[in-house]
């Protein structure tokens, strides 16, 4: 169906079970009798990624007929917003996948999804997720809580035990915080039941997910019982899987739109592209639904697929992200309709990215690369780049770093990774090339004001020292000369906790040095031009 904005002349009645037949005609809904699913899926993140994804997938499996033991319990870990929208819903909520036809113009498929079964908030009632985790019908627990969701050290991947939520969760078994905490008190109730064990699904965007997760628990349940430990790690699955959907935020405008599109009014639709990919290891303790149905692919190593995702798709949008703010770009297909930057993206994914990419028979990565530029342009998803900037501090190491460890270990040049690297350092300011200002959204916030108040004093007093070896004949204005800017640079990348061993080496720090005197010099249209200025157009 063509995207229509304006909302209906009178407010429609509220999406719920009892209306599902005042659904406008083309509207999918759930062919199947919800009051005979049970909760098998308690998912941990009830944000908009897991409602267009997991959700999304689970939905065509029942569809096709899965197991009535495999509906969904959403949980919330922080905030009571999905779910006071949903709850009058009774779980039910549109997923509108939009796109452009040959023409530019935008297109909406809608489907009232269904399987979404009870939602809770965790700090509202600690004690009906941990119920609900060692509930005898509960045998897949899923988490999308991203990075800083796993109060792990991202430069090394350990539990970090002096995280507040960690210290706080070892001390009150009945009232967790974290996902952590929660998934281990929550085994501790199924064991103590005498329940079988249950598989662990990480379908947040990090390296070897399942394996990280699987070490957080086993850290955190070490910590409280050593047998606790051992029976987890024996009998719990933890597959690792990789994700890929573009999911942007809702609007209050998206939320009109689908009201005009559905006919009823629905408190928090999600929106996504049409494009899915979901490749998971086979390695489940207690079954699981045939979600190959819905586009899922099951595989015996699912690290491949990671490493293309992450580098690929994550390292590029993340590129794009920070440069992008800089530059006042404010959507994904706004940035990439910049012919330099749409330019810097192909060259960074062909020529840096590509060549440190395991073997993946059967993949045209030139294809793929392609598709991807014209997944970023799709118009009808108004994609924010300031959503995409949020927590880089998490981000970076997976998305970037080990790309440019990979090319560093092959003593490869990185002057497109550097300019990404130093896209997010100079974003940290928190004021773009306009002057607007803008908060930094990330776990470490403060951490890195400090060390970016460092980094600029750093640079300033190695910029005074160089203007006076050059007795002030070079004229440069304060923090923007060579020496400066590897003083800064210096300064940002030995944050350990960030860039681990990196910022010892002097390949990276002098590459992320130049990258940013090119961005506080030229600004991001400058410094995408110095980069290759013989081929942007």
């Amino acid at each position: 169906m063509e995207l229509v904005a304006a909302p209906p002349p009178h407010p429609a009645a509220r999406l719920h079970p009892a209306r599902l037949d005042a659904l406008a005609q083309g509207v999918a809904r759930p062919a199947y009798v919800r009051g005979a699913l049970r909760a098998g899926i308690v998912h941990l993140g009830l944000g908009a990624f897991a409602r267009a994804h997991l959700a999304a997938v689970n939905e065509a499996a029942l569809h096709a007929g899965a197991d009535r033991g495999w509906g969904i319990c959403g949980v919330s870990l922080r905030q009571t917003d999905t779910r006071d929208a949903l709850a009058p819903q009774d779980g039910l909520y549109t997923l509108a996948l939009r796109s452009a036809n040959a023409a530019g113009q935008a297109e909406q498929q809608a489907a009232v999804i269904g399987c979404l079964l009870e939602t809770l908030v965790a700090p509202e009632d600690p004690q009906a997720v941990l119920d609900r985790i060692a509930n005898a019908d509960t045998r897949i627990v899923s988490v999308t809580v991203t990075e800083k969701g796993y109060c792990h050290d991202p430069a090394t991947g350990q539990l970090n035990l002096g995280h507040p939520d960690i210290v706080h969760d070892l001390s009150q078994p009945a009232a967790p915080r974290s996902t952590i905490g929660f998934l281990v008190w929550g085994l501790q109730r199924r064991r103590a039941a005498g329940l079988g064990p249950v598989t662990l699904l990480s379908l947040d965007n990090l390296p070897s997910n399942g394996h990280l997760l699987r070490g957080m628990v086993l850290a955190f349940a070490g910590q409280v019982d050593g047998g606790l430990a051992a029976w987890i790690a024996s009998s719990c699955a933890f597959p690792c899987s990789m994700v890929d959907r573009i999911v942007p935020r809702t609007t209050d405008e998206d939320r009109s739109c689908v009201e005009a599109a559905i006919g009823l009014r629905d408190a928090w639709p999600v929106l996504a592209e049409p494009y899915l990919e979901w490749v998971i290891e086979d390695q489940f303790a207690a079954g699981r639904p045939d979600w190959t149905v819905g586009g899922a692919r099951f595989v015996d190593q699912a690290a491949p697929f990671e490493t293309l995702k992450l580098r690929m798709v994550n390292g590029a949008h993340s590129a794009l992200a920070y440069l992008s703010v800089m530059a006042g770009w404010s959507t994904v297909d706004q940035a990439v309709s910049q012919p330099a930057l749409r330019r810097y993206l192909a060259e960074l994914m062909r020529d840096e990215i590509v060549p440190t990419l395991p073997a993946l028979p059967g993949l045209d990565l030139a294809q793929y690369q392609a598709r991807l530029l014209q997944r970023y342009a799709n118009p009808a998803l108004k994609h924010q780049t300031r959503q995409i900037a949020m927590d880089g501090s998490q981000k970076m190491p997976q998305r970037l770093l080990d790309t440019v460890r990979a090319r560093l270990a092959a003593d490869q040049p990185i002057p497109g990774l550097a300019l990404a690297v130093a896209g997010w350092l100079h974003f940290l300011r928190g004021v773009d090339q306009a002057g607007r200002r803008y908060d930094i959204q990330d776990p470490m916030a403060d951490t890195l004001a400090r060390q970016y108040l460092l980094a600029e004093q750093a640079a300033a007093q190695a910029d005074e020292q160089a203007k006076e070896q050059a007795g002030e004949q070079a004229g440069e204005q304060a923090g923007k000369g060579p020496a400066a800017m590897l003083a800064w640079a210096t300064s940002l990348t030995g944050l350990a906790s960030v860039f681990g061993d990196l910022g010892q080496d002097p390949r990276f720090v002098r590459a992320v040095a130049q990258a940013a005197q090119s961005l506080r010099s030229q600004g991001v249209a400058g410094a995408l031009a110095a980069l290759a200025p013989s081929k942007v157009g």
